[in-house]
């Protein structure tokens, strides 16, 4: 079974539907098939509320029962969880060299350590580290 490492910019379009979320949705379908292992560092759940957070209550553009309800269905669907203090030095090396926040690079810490893919929906992240992390791939999959 391959992995792959999401981020929780692909995974908030599996219930807040946006551009890329039928490409998100078959991530999923992927993970519940068993044909893909979907790992995430353990601030995906923090990084999921923010987003549900940010949806409801500064853009307007779903209720708060609706962001209840994602959240909900998200935590049923999490992917396999690796501590983040098992990532944070390389993280920190990885956000030094390239100027990106620590919370960014603790997924490409953990792609790189899985030697795997990074799928991520953050078209600034990608385009920022595709270069030298060739691993990162956006929505739908490409490079």
């Amino acid at each position: 079974m391959r992995k792959q490492v999401i981020d929780a910019s692909v995974a908030a379009k599996w219930v807040f539907p946006e551009e890329g979320s039928e490409a998100a949705e078959q991530l999923l379908e992927a993970m519940v098939g068993g044909q893909v292992q979907l790992i995430a560092p353990d601030s995906y759940v923090s990084e999921l509320g923010n987003i549900a957070w940010k949806k409801a209550v500064l853009r307007k553009e779903v209720s708060l029962k609706e962001a209840r309800d994602g959240l909900r269905f998200l935590l049923s669907v999490l992917p396999r969880l690796v501590p983040s203090p098992l990532l944070l030095e390389d993280a920190l090396e990885i956000a030094v060299a390239h100027r990106r926040s620590v919370h960014d690079s603790l997924y490409v810490a953990l792609a790189r350590q899985e030697q795997c893919e990074l799928v991520t929906a953050d078209q600034s992240l990608r385009q920022a580290l595709e270069r030298a992390f060739p691993f990162i791939v956006g929505l739908p999959l490409t490079r």
